[in-house]
């Protein structure tokens, strides 16, 4: 079911309604009601798989309550260890296990050697790599005594399996999610309102913006053999806007749907075209899954706390392990990796946390300096995507030397001159509302009512007008 689908869009509704209004007396109703509409969301897309994050679920609940329980270090590592090694043995079987078994088998044949392994011929469960990672960090902070393990099954159930977080994020964490599905909530006009905005907002970047960015980057990626280098470099441009409209307007959609419900979830992106360096891009890219590498890995391992190496050794298995989350390709590992270098000078020479302040705050347009930095760092940016967007690193390797080549200086063959037209009007309305949570969440506050909902109505029949077919999201294939 997906959340720019005529099917959300009559789901959303009706558990709208019996939450707020049949079930608003309870909170373990209202609870139950999220249980039972999250399995429902997930079963949708394939109910077989919703057997096994429920067991996963249990596994982690009934872990959780055996690491908390007792005081014996050995039997706290015992279950610790079960859980993290069945967790991280579902997502290695499933997401990763013919990608080692294609490396193993391309490793040998360079000595000679040539076997046919077995291949697991399964898809990929939605959602697995998001709702594990809900399930270490909740065991994880257990272990390290941060929480105390949660003894109601229902309401770790939503916590891990929440509808609007469930398949692509924002990655949650216990002490934040966990302690609101606990307490009573009351239906708040203003919040819920904020909420049908970020969604609105999260679907003009889903349906206006990436959706029809995808159409050229498809075009020209799938045929990127025969595109002149000019060509090429549009269809980085458009699968850039592509994955930032359908990723942050997923979040953007999540997050609004769940204040719906009176729940907030973590923000999960703050512009991050508008970074002035790649340090700044990563704490305003994917911020939730930043933050839970830096917790539950990089930290770990020694952080920055041991000099200089250890700081570069620690940076580059973040992002190589961040490179292979997203997918078993080593087209993954090298966009991983390439971030890695990216960052690099600022590890070095301690300037990662230079720009933590809001790009021209309180002003209308940037500095000369400002602007080169965000247009240099959005080109790293864009370079790196080849990678992630490319099939494979010989298509990869292609479409880069294409790119450099004599070709770049000629005009494209593709001119899509709406899509120009939409990604400014969208950057020129992302730019005025960057000081906010979300782009149009104060969009004309201070105008006249009439002027502002006709703001508004402009979206939504921007949304309608541009709609076409109902486009998977990106990060659904993670």
């Amino acid at each position: 079911m997906l959340f720019n689908s005529i099917n959300f869009a009559i789901f959303l509704p009706i558990v709208f309604f019996l939450y707020w209004f049949v079930t608003k007396k309870s909170l373990r109703l209202q609870n139950l009601l999220l249980l039972v509409s999250s399995y429902f969301f997930y079963a949708c897309w394939d109910w077989r798989f919703l057997f096994l994050l429920m067991f996963s679920t249990f596994l982690d609940y009934y872990t959780g309550i055996k690491i908390s329980d007792t005081d014996k270090i050995s039997f706290k590592k015992f279950w610790f260890w079960l859980s993290i090694s069945v967790n991280l043995g579902f997502l290695g079987v499933f997401k990763y296990y013919n990608f080692f078994a294609a490396s193993f088998v391309d490793a040998i044949s360079n000595f000679g050697f040539y076997i046919n392994p077995w291949a697991l011929k399964v898809i990929l469960p939605v959602g697995i790599s998001f709702y594990t990672f809900h399930g270490l960090s909740y065991v994880i902070d257990i272990y390290k005594d941060r929480i105390k393990a949660e003894k109601n099954f229902i309401d770790y159930s939503v916590f891990v399996s929440f509808f609007p977080l469930l398949v692509a994020g924002p990655i949650e964490r216990a002490t934040h999610l966990l302690p609101q599905i606990k307490k009573e909530r009351n239906f708040n006009y203003s919040k819920a309102v904020d909420g049908l905005k970020q969604i609105l907002w999260g679907l003009f970047k889903k349906v206006v913006i990436a959706d029809h960015c995808a159409v050229i980057a498809n075009q020209i990626f799938n045929d990127s053999a025969n595109q002149t280098g000019s060509t090429l470099v549009v269809g980085v441009i458009c699968f850039t806007f592509q994955i930032y409209g359908d990723f942050s307007g997923y979040s953007d959609i999540a997050i609004g749907t769940a204040r719906l419900f009176g729940i907030d979830l973590l923000r999960n992106f703050a512009y991050p075209y508008f970074s002035r360096d790649i340090a700044e891009f990563w704490r305003r890219w994917h911020m939730s899954l930043s933050t839970w590498f830096r917790d539950y890995l990089y930290i770990p391992l020694g952080g920055s706390q041991g000099g200089t190496w250890m700081k570069v050794r620690n940076t580059f298995i973040i992002f190589i392990v961040s490179g292979f989350w997203h997918g078993a390709n080593w087209t993954f590992i090298i966009w991983g990796f390439l971030n890695a270098l990216y960052i690099m000078p600022s590890i070095i020479f301690n300037t990662n946390r230079n720009n933590l302040d809001i790009v021209a705050q309180g002003r209308y347009f940037p500095t000369f300096k400002e602007f080169f930095s965000m247009l240099l760092t959005f080109s790293l940016t864009g370079f790196a995507w080849i990678f992630f967007r490319a099939e494979n690193l010989h298509h990869a390797v292609t479409l880069i030397s294409g790119i450099f080549s004599s070709s770049l200086f000629t005009i494209p063959t593709v001119k899509p001159l709406t899509i120009i037209i939409l990604v400014l009007i969208f950057l020129t309305i992302e730019w005025m509302g960057r000081e906010q949570q979300y782009a149009i969440a104060r969009l004309g506050i201070k105008l006249p009512k009439v002027v502002r909902w006709g703001l508004y109505y402009a979206i939504i029949l921007a949304i309608f007008q541009f709609a076409g077919s109902e486009q998977q999201f990106i990060y659904f294939q993670f």
